[in-house]
């Protein structure tokens, strides 16, 4: 089943398919179910989705190795060490592995033994880190999702996912971080809506014809 795509895969292949997902007996009265996904292959033990190793049939794995598979996954999701009383996970991602504390999640470089991490780097690590969060906010409007931010090239507006410029004064010099720190809520949503005209207007409901 691995690198299948439409143009590629057998009449026999593709009757296999049909045969997920299936169910296994529960395990600590948690639902094991075998299937196949957009990422691949995968164990769905109650809630959690783990994703089968690269090359694993699914239609192969049976209640034993299943369990094997999870157990694996709790024993990597199992905390490396603590921050105040917090619990600091690890992992690989997409960009290499990191280390989890609360919601941060934060890049491991390659200075440090990833596998053996000690409380120091642990500590060096989040403090980092929540110090460049720290630095990072001018000003913030959480319920908002409006920010101002420090940025590579100065100040900008964060307005949910978008990065939105910072106008300058009435005299054309740039803002200060500062200086931003006294701006108002209204000010700012008047900027973005200089850029986005569309930014705070309501979406109109659809009305059903009867």
């Amino acid at each position: 089943m691995e690198s299948q795509n439409i143009a590629t895969i057998t009449l026999e292949e593709a009757l296999e398919l049909f045969k997920v997902p299936f169910d296994l007996k529960p395990y600590e009265d948690k639902t094991i179910t075998i299937g196949v996904g957009r990422f691949g292959p995968y164990v769905k033990w109650g809630e959690a989705y783990i994703s089968l190793p690269n090359g694993e049939d699914p239609l192969s794995v049976d209640f034993d190795r299943a369990v094997e598979i999870i157990e694996e996954k709790k024993k990597a999701d199992a905390p490396v060490a603590t921050y105040k009383g917090e619990p600091v996970t690890k992992g690989l991602g997409r960009f290499g592995p990191f280390i989890k504390y609360q919601s941060l999640y934060i890049n491991v470089p390659k200075k440090y033994d990833f596998d053996n991490l000690s409380q120091a780097d642990v500590n060096e690590l989040i403090e980092a880190k929540l110090e460049k969060e720290a630095n990072r906010y001018i000003k913030q409007w959480e319920d908002e999702k409006i920010a101002l931010e420090n940025g590579r090239w100065g100040p900008f507006i964060r307005f949910k996912k978008a990065m939105l410029k910072v106008p300058k004064k009435a005299d054309d010099t740039k803002y200060t971080a500062e200086e931003l720190k006294d701006i108002s809520l209204d000010e700012v949503k008047k900027w973005i809506s200089a850029q986005d005209e569309t930014a705070f207007k309501e979406a109109k409901k659809k009305t059903t014809k009867k």
